[in-house]
């Protein structure tokens, strides 16, 4: 239930705030794959697909973002497709979140920042992507995303391809083992790496069953454990980039990356966009498909609490 302090800061969409009213499966949807992880129209049209794939599997979507300084939970199809075309939107992790609200701004929620959000409307399962991590030479820049400590303290299950194959994944594994958050590979014992099946990492558990994933949830809860947990669910095997091509791609964008200077939040959208360019489109085919099929898991998951 949304706390009352709250309460004059968000918008809970209709479909959504009858959901949960009545006890009925809801899966949250970041934004930032939308206003920074994909070009327009194939955001939107990757938007409105996952919705629909949520819904055919028995739960209600709530793509998370704040709109003109409003923290919306669920989105209207009008509100998503304005939000696919807005540009200069800010990137929200628990930082700016407030700041967007109390200054009328317009942004994508990242994963900590949909984290935030759903647990404010009492949602407990979240799909996207693949999740921040700790980039390539942090042990200099000291760079590691928010999402990491975000699932060490706030209790929503987050399923996605892993963490993003553009970080270092064995230093993110290290991390989170660190912060004591649960990582589950969905039906395989190797982690995977995003726009491919498999890294050389093994995976820290294993469980098969959507359903195993909610008991292991609740059992956490029962026991007073707090924070998340990742699941990390493989791409469809027709859908997958072969690791060792990506690996090609990825060294060569953060050469371009460090050429050129980016640095801080920039990092991850420009990573995205020169891989998008050296793999011909190829990459934004694979990430469209391991979001739908971290939606459809992250419904069965949500039915089954």
């Amino acid at each position: 239930m949304t706390p009352e302090t709250a309460r004059p800061f968000i918008d809970i969409h209709a479909p959504v705030a009858e959901a949960l009213a009545s006890g009925k499966p809801v899966v949250a949807l970041e934004s930032t794959i939308i206003t920074h992880g994909m070009p327009y129209p194939q955001n939107s049209e990757m938007a409105a697909n996952v919705e629909k794939i949520i819904r055919e599997e028995g739960a209600v979507p709530a793509t998370i973002a704040v709109i003109d300084g409003r923290l919306k939970v669920g989105l209207s199809d009008a509100e998503r497709e304005a939000l696919a075309k807005t540009t200069g939107t800010m990137k929200l992790s628990r930082a700016d979140l407030a700041f967007a609200v109390a200054q009328d701004r317009t942004g994508g929620t990242t994963v900590a920042g949909t984290m935030i959000a759903a647990q404010l409307a009492g949602i407990r399962v979240f799909a996207t992507g693949g999740i921040g991590g700790v980039h390539k030479g942090a042990e200099k820049s000291f760079d590691i995303s928010a999402d990491l400590d975000e699932l060490a303290r706030t209790p929503v299950i987050v399923v996605s391809a892993g963490a993003k194959a553009i970080l270092d994944i064995e230093k993110t594994l290290e991390v989170l083992e660190t912060r004591g958050v649960p990582v589950v590979a969905h039906g395989s014992d190797i982690m995977p790496a995003f726009w491919s099946r498999i890294s050389p990492y093994a995976a820290p558990l294993r469980l098969d069953a959507a359903a195993d994933i909610a008991a292991f949830f609740r059992t956490r809860q029962a026991l007073g454990i707090e924070g998340g947990m990742l699941v990390a669910n493989p791409v469809p095997a027709a859908d997958e980039i072969p690791v060792e091509t990506m690996a090609g791609y990825i060294d060569a964008a953060q050469r371009d990356a460090e050429a050129q200077g980016v640095s801080g939040k920039s990092v991850t959208p420009f990573l995205l966009a020169r891989i998008l360019e050296l793999t011909n489109g190829a990459s934004l085919k694979t990430n469209i498909a391991l979001v739908e099929n971290n939606a459809r898991l992250a419904a069965k998951i949500a039915k089954a609490l």
